[in-house]
């Protein structure tokens, strides 16, 4: 007589069935050769990966120039590795570098296109000159600010801000708190030296490296010299780069100068050249163009960037 599988039983046979046939459809070969094919597709993966930036390595040859910046710091942007730093997390006067950040709120918030107006209130400190009730688009006002430093053009990019001023500097202070600028506040978007106006060598360059990111920024500030008129297009400015190391060498980029009697010489830089790309800056220096150079020069023949495989 035949002996009959129970119900539970039998369903535990279908099933058991069915996972054997199901492996045998997923994997067809022994099991043996699996191993190999996961070596492969490993192998496939890490060759996917995009190649690491060259990393920087230290070979000193020559010793660092002295330098009278108080505060200095160095950054290689392609692998984010500190090449140099002195004192670069103490809080100074920041000066015209401060402009920085009022254009990167500018370029977040307006389109080029956008036209504003001066109200003609007195502002202290370097000018492009504008005129009472003078009206100019968001470019000519970024070009006024960055490649002419001028105090005016930066004010009427804040004062036409739809919170006005004070609204316009809360938001660059939200900005610094998001790039975790952690010792870095300001009080004006122009860099007069004001109590709770304040950044670091280090924090400036952390700040670039976002910037740069924007291409208008970085043409903007790259540019050796121009001329920008109002809308009418009538009045005329001639504007010649703050940063004298645009007009003497190509590999410098921008980014922005800074000068107040109490922050002294202030200079953020980007070279790039050679496949090189380093941002420097220098605060209260008694020479920031001459500085620069002779600390990018320093850089360039102590560092070798090599490839690091995976």
């Amino acid at each position: 007589m035949t002996k009959k599988l129970s119900l539970p039983l039998l369903g535990l046979f279908i099933i058991t069935v069915f996972l054997y046939i199901s492996f045998l459809i997923v994997f067809p070969k022994p099991v043996e050769s699996f191993s190999e094919k996961s070596e492969v597709s490993i192998v496939r993966i890490v060759d996917l990966l995009p190649t690491p930036a060259p990393y920087p390595f230290f070979r000193p040859s020559t010793p660092l120039p002295d330098l009278t910046a108080e505060s200095v710091y160095a950054l290689d942007v392609d692998s984010m590795v500190t090449l140099y730093e002195k004192a670069a997390d103490r809080p100074l006067l920041p000066a015209s570098t401060t402009k920085i950040m009022t254009a990167l709120v500018a370029l977040e918030n307006y389109p080029l296109d956008r036209i504003l107006s001066f109200d003609g209130t007195k502002i202290d400190g370097n000018s492009i000159g504008l005129r009472p009730g003078e009206q100019m688009s968001v470019e000519n006002l970024l070009y006024g600010a960055l490649v002419g430093s001028g105090n005016d053009a930066a004010y009427v990019l804040a004062k036409n801000f739809p919170s006005d001023l004070a609204g316009f500097v809360e938001k660059m202070n939200r900005r610094a708190e998001e790039l975790n600028l952690l010792n870095t506040h300001f009080t004006n978007p122009m860099g007069l030296d004001q109590e709770g106006q304040y950044s670091t060598a280090k924090d400036l360059a952390r700040l670039s490296i976002t910037a740069l990111k924007n291409p208008d920024f970085a043409r903007i500030v790259a540019t050796p010299s121009l001329t920008i008129t109002d809308t009418s297009g009538k009045i005329v400015y001639n504007l010649k780069n703050t940063n004298g190391l645009v007009l003497e060498d190509s590999g410098f980029k921008g980014i922005k100068t800074g000068w107040t009697e109490n922050a002294g010489e202030c200079l953020v830089t980007l070279y790039d050249k050679d496949s090189r790309r380093i941002i420097t800056v220098v605060l209260h220096s008694r020479d920031r163009g001459g500085e620069t150079k002779q600390l990018t020069n320093w850089l360039l023949g102590n560092f070798v960037w090599e490839q690091v495989s995976l």
